[in-house]
């Protein structure tokens, strides 16, 4: 089944092509710095596009106005990107890769609780939300509640330029995933893993905490018989108490009063080791040593690293 989008008009003819994909359940922290600032340079190292996505498809968890101040807050940083979407725009795409993954009987109705499958999974440290497939020959006599894809192939592998070649055996340690949730709204992973595709994304650079949801993603876009990019996943930035900088435990938003020097710091973070004096000098000259000094071979093959603001 082809199915026609807006993004049929994007140029295809590219070498190369990134984004940064903000969620606006908050404000900017150092973390999410980070991953922008690496995923920015790597496109501008490769004369590529740096596209910005607002990726606004869980209403619940939203903060007013968070999308606006996302996007000051990167102009503010000297960020400049050759596109912005919305996720919350591209619901009618969502439903119609549903549907063919239904069709296709690659996808299935469930009716198990969460509360259920955690029950089911007592005493499983390593996986608790482990879908054992209860739902896969039939509800049973349940109501419908989520849309499961079916995992078929297990094994996916990532060649990360991080973090090395990975693989994951999905059907062991996930199992089959949620692509649309029993509250009716679209999951990260069905959402993220369209738009990599749709948008003709090349490379996906991003924190470390994402890297089992590019196994997903990979697996939807293989079902699909979709485009795949390829991976690049930093260090996440963490506490002194080793807690990732994240909203839930409300990671302080970054600065705007010295961006220079926030990122400056950020640069430090990704082993770019810019010279001290660019710290305190202004925002245009700290862009210009990073667009020609950027290594992304030069970030360290590590899991976390502690943020130094």
């Amino acid at each position: 089944m082809q199915i026609v989008t807006e993004t049929d008009t994007i140029n295809n003819n590219i070498t190369y092509r990134g984004r940064f994909a903000p969620s606006p359940t908050g404000l900017l922290h150092f973390g999410s710095l980070l991953a922008a600032t690496a995923s920015y340079l790597q496109a501008k190292k490769h004369n590529g596009e740096w596209w910005l996505r607002i990726e606004d498809i869980d209403p619940p968890r939203e903060v007013g106005g968070a999308s606006q101040q996302i996007i000051q807050t990167l102009m503010d940083y000297g960020f400049l990107w050759d596109n912005l979407s919305y996720q919350s725009q591209r619901l009618d795409i969502y439903q119609q890769y549903t549907d063919v993954l239904l069709k296709s009987k690659k996808a299935y109705y469930c009716g198990c609780s969460r509360k259920e499958i955690i029950q089911h999974n007592k005493g499983n440290m390593h996986y608790p939300n482990f879908y054992p497939g209860t739902c896969r020959n039939g509800l049973h006599g349940k109501k419908a509640r989520s849309i499961r894809v079916q995992i078929e192939s297990p094994a996916v592998t990532i060649n990360d330029i991080i973090q090395g070649i990975q693989t994951l055996n999905l059907s062991e340690s996930i199992g089959d995933f949620i692509i649309k949730r029993a509250d009716g709204l679209f999951s990260y992973q069905l959402a993220v893993a369209v738009d990599d595709s749709e948008q003709n994304m090349t490379q996906i650079v991003r924190g470390n905490d994402l890297h089992e949801s590019s196994f997903q993603q990979k697996y939807i876009q293989q079902v699909l018989k979709l485009n795949t990019p390829t991976y690049a996943h930093i260090p996440i930035a963490v506490d002194y108490n080793g807690l990732k900088l994240c909203k839930q435990h409300a990671a302080r938003t970054i600065a705007t009063e010295s961006p220079q020097r926030v990122l400056w710091y950020a640069l430090q973070c990704l082993n770019q080791q810019p010279p001290e004096s660019l710290k305190t000098q202004n925002l245009g000259q700290l862009w210009k040593w990073s667009f020609e000094n950027w290594d992304i071979h030069k970030i360290q093959r590590v899991q976390s690293i502690i943020s130094p603001i």
